[in-house]
């Protein structure tokens, strides 16, 4: 079994980590805001499945090639910050916006993208191979590999709670603005530009 002693430190650092605002609460605040509180749940739920590709490849060690290669790890930040900007242009444009009623219907749009945007995210897999470690004990009956796992799951449930809760205010700041009109246009240039905004955050400044 783990050892009980770095459990109260890792909750401690988990519940601390999942309040921070990040990237992901701010594309997820984006979606919601232009596509309504299904959009935002369906990319919250992205964002979590997409989570486990780092959680499963920092338990296998596959994470700490990107540490070890910062070509390798420049050019997949590249292409998710690519990605990213390329989603604000569409909503800029009012691709994204004319297909709303789509998107409330089923929200597989929002889903696919979201597990692509963290997919595309190496910073996650990083986070995930420095924090991780720092919990793990060689020395227990359950496998490193394991550990990774478990951890991660529970970093993940965590963060994704939080991510709902931006969501749900979101959604309640969403019903307050006018959706006709001015309100029409205002709504997806604002959260094309959140968006446009988090892919130049991946490239600028450099890690």
């Amino acid at each position: 079994m783990l050892a009980i002693e770095p459990w109260i430190p890792f909750i401690v650092a988990t519940m601390l980590f999942a309040c921070m605002p990040g990237p992901a609460i701010l594309y997820m605040t984006a979606q919601t805001l232009a596509h309504g509180r299904r959009a935002g749940v369906m990319a919250a739920l992205g964002i979590h499945v997409g989570c486990y590709v780092h959680i499963i490849a920092a338990a296998v060690g596959l994470a700490a090639i990107l540490e070890h290669l910062p070509g390798l790890y420049a050019a997949i930040r590249l292409l998710g910050a690519a990605y990213l900007v390329w989603l604000g242009v569409s909503m800029l444009l009012g691709r994204a916006h004319a297909g709303d009623h789509a998107i409330a219907g089923n929200g597989g749009a929002i889903f696919r993208q979201s597990v692509v945007v963290e997919m595309l995210n190496p910073k996650t897999a990083l986070f995930f191979l420095t924090f991780l470690p720092q919990f793990v004990n060689p020395l227990a009956g359950v496998p490193v590999s394991l550990q990774f796992l478990g951890l991660g799951m529970i970093v993940n449930l965590a963060l994704s709670m939080a991510d709902l809760g931006a969501v749900g205010l979101a959604s309640l700041i969403s019903r307050h603005l006018p959706r006709r009109g001015a309100g029409n246009r205002v709504l997806p240039a604002v959260s094309g530009s959140v968006l446009i905004g988090l892919g130049v955050m991946l490239v600028w400044p450099p890690m």
